[in-house]
């Protein structure tokens, strides 16, 4: 199987260390929108500019997206998905069916498949969310997120006046996992199941006043939330803070039994050291179903939820009917 690789930031190194893991994979290239030659991938496969894409149609069978959801996917995944099997880790939750639709429109009309908003959340998460409701449909499920670093919201921090570097984690409040752990069916706010950690280096006689009212008051991303601003040198932030660990939990709490005497506790955990290495990992799994369905003539636009597990894996049904079942 030949895949390439479209974006070399940190996830996707974290795709080509996953694919130089699988035995059935070929990494054809990694195609970059900057110049090739500042491009120095960590396997020594060779880096080539986006415009070269179009020369190699019949020489990739999944092409592997690595933009960003909130500029570069949007157009990335519908354009892509005309000229190649694609797919991508589009995140923002609310514009999932919008994406999907016009996905699913382009490449329908050229005969591609595509699978969109796959890693963990969305992704494996959204697997264990459905798997969890349907075999407890009378009960209540929670997902939380962390500790670990949000890449997006600490950009947002970055791009204050006044700041010259950031990380930013998302914490679970303790309260609130420990209540649903416990088997509560709490009704939580926003606030009540996350906090939001900040360290922030400042440029020098930057007004740290100033930039901690802005991170705490900005929508979308902080103002929802109890938020702690930290301020630490360069140093600091680079030695405590320079890896990109992440994870989470899903959880339900349900009942069974006529008079729903019985209860029931389901958790899907997740510790990552890096979170694009891991998100890398489970885009690999995805793209050998990807290359799957194509060849069985599935074409359109595809989530997790479409995909057989069978697809995921390299080894064949009676092997996994033997090992795993």
């Amino acid at each position: 199987m030949k895949v390439a690789i479209y974006g070399y930031g940190n996830l996707g190194r974290g795709v080509e260390s996953a694919v130089l893991k699988s035995n059935d994979m070929e990494l054809v290239g990694v195609f970059t929108r900057r110049a090739p030659e500042s491009v120095k991938t960590v396997s020594g496969v060779k880096s080539y500019h986006a415009s070269e894409l179009v020369a190699f149609a019949d020489k990739i069978d999944v092409l592997i997206l690595c933009g960003g959801s909130a500029t570069d996917l949007p157009l990335m995944t519908p354009e892509l998905a005309g000229k190649f099997n694609v797919i991508d880790s589009f995140d923002t939750h609310a514009k999932i069916p919008e994406h999907f639709d016009r996905v699913d429109a382009r490449a329908r009309e050229t005969s591609h498949t595509a699978l969109i908003s796959c890693g963990w959340d969305p992704g494996l998460f959204s697997l264990m969310r459905v798997f969890f409701e349907t075999a407890l449909p009378d009960g209540n499920t929670y997902t939380f997120w962390g500790r670990g670093i949000s890449q997006g919201h600490s950009d947002a921090i970055r791009r204050i006046e006044g700041v010259r570097n950031a990380r930013q984690y998302t914490v679970p409040v303790p309260e609130a996992i420990g209540a649903v752990r416990g088997g509560e069916t709490p009704e939580l706010t926003t606030r009540q199941k996350h906090l939001r950690e900040c360290y922030v280096v400042a440029e020098e006689g930057a007004d740290r006043e100033r930039i901690t009212r802005e991170i705490v008051s900005m929508p979308n991303y902080f103002a929802d939330y109890d938020t702690s601003v930290t301020f630490i040198s360069e140093e600091e932030l680079l030695r405590e803070h320079g890896g990109m660990p992440h994870g989470g939990s899903v959880i339900r709490n349900g009942t069974t039994g006529f008079s729903s005497e019985n209860s029931h506790n389901i958790e899907f955990s997740l510790k990552l050291d890096s979170n694009p290495e891991f998100t890398g990992s489970v885009l690999v799994a995805y793209a050998r179903a990807v290359q799957r369905l194509s060849e069985r003539g599935e074409y359109g636009c595809k989530t997790v939820f479409d995909i057989a597990p069978r697809d995921l894996s390299p080894k064949s049904a009676e092997e996994l009917r033997r090992t795993l079942l």
